[in-house]
């Protein structure tokens, strides 16, 4: 993401993970893992969404952890179906969270519905205490519920994943939905707006 990132390769469940370090320029609040859109689809952890959301979390303070799923890029194994990705996020969590560190999740697109899975399965005492979801990937996975107080954000003009799908999983949760107008799977020209949307979100937690 910029000079100071630190690349490291830790052991997952398939081989070897790719992961991408920042710290923010204070001592860290925390941690933040950041899960990156569909491997198949072209999507890794330079994804210029994934990086928005890390240079969002290490605006509030926290050191961000992003990391490619098997098969991409230096990360060993192949893909999944989804199944070992989710293993692969919580390879990431247990190696980079610290005990009794603050700890968030974050993922755009698949990486969304694999980040809502690992937060599922962790135990009560190691939720994440807060998720940020962009673009989730709401109707071609199974995407589990989230606590209320999840920040999604979903483009208005999403041709991808289509906005009456993520309305139709968060209607059951009463969970609100940030929608940005006129705006794509991929915010194209407003991943500033996104970033600045992010950390105002990360900054006022909901009530």
């Amino acid at each position: 993401m910029n000079s100071q990132t630190v690349k490291q390769i830790i052991e997952g469940p398939a081989g070897a993970i790719e992961c991408a370090l920042d710290a923010p320029a204070s001592e860290p609040l925390g941690v933040a893992v950041i899960c990156h859109p569909h491997p198949v689809h072209g999507g890794t952890m330079d994804n210029k969404v994934v990086i928005t959301l890390a240079r969002a979390f290490m605006q509030v303070g926290f050191r961000t952890v992003r990391f490619n799923f098997r098969g991409v890029g230096a990360s060993q194994g192949a893909w999944d179906e989804g199944a070992g990705e989710i293993d692969d996020a919580l390879a990431v969590i247990a190696t980079h969270r610290q005990p009794g560190e603050r700890f968030m999740l974050a993922g755009f697109s698949f990486g969304a519905y694999v980040a809502s899975q690992a937060a599922a399965r962790l135990p009560e005492d190691a939720k994440p205490e807060r998720m940020a979801l962009v673009g989730p990937s709401t109707q071609k996975q199974q995407m589990a519920n989230v606590p209320a107080d999840t920040i999604v954000v979903h483009g208005e003009a999403d041709d991808v994943v289509p906005l009456a799908a993520t309305f139709d999983w968060a209607r059951p949760q009463a969970l609100p939905v940030i929608v940005m107008p006129g705006v794509g799977h991929f915010f194209h020209g407003q991943i500033t707006q996104l970033k600045n949307l992010l950390v105002g979100q990360l900054q006022h937690p909901a009530m």
